[in-house]
């Protein structure tokens, strides 16, 4: 079982259509909710993430969107998220789970729930 180091990547500047811009993006709260959720992982439930948020990954119509990748593994960009503590509890199990497989790939029904629809995209590796 592989453990390559699982980077994920939210868009804090995801915002559904016609949200307010006087209030914090909806990329924000999600990024604010994944930290608390690896604060509050006392049990060590998810594997070591990387977690980084990102100005902007270019899904600006299907907000709030993350991405996953690591070295040498399949990447992944999903999209429509709602911002809440249970997706952030969702994505760092799905970190987890693209982390423990040697090429990152993960099967629709093995994703967590919120986590099986709204795939917009999945990379191969990098081939140098």
């Amino acid at each position: 079982m592989s453990m390559s180091p699982t980077e994920l990547l939210i868009c804090t500047t995801c915002r559904p259509p016609g949200a307010s811009r006087s209030e914090p993006a909806a990329g924000e709260l999600l990024l604010e909710a994944v930290h608390i959720a690896q604060l509050q992982d006392d049990a060590g439930r998810h594997a070591p993430v990387r977690v980084r948020g990102i100005a902007c990954l270019s899904a600006c119509s299907r907000a709030c969107s993350v991405a996953l990748q690591a070295p040498g593994k399949h990447s992944y960009l999903f999209g429509d998220l709602a911002p809440d503590a249970a997706t952030a509890e969702q994505l760092l199990a799905c970190a987890g789970l693209h982390a423990r497989h040697a090429d990152g790939l993960m099967q629709r029904n093995e994703r967590p729930e919120r986590l099986r629809s709204g795939i917009l995209a999945r990379l191969p590796p990098f081939e140098g």
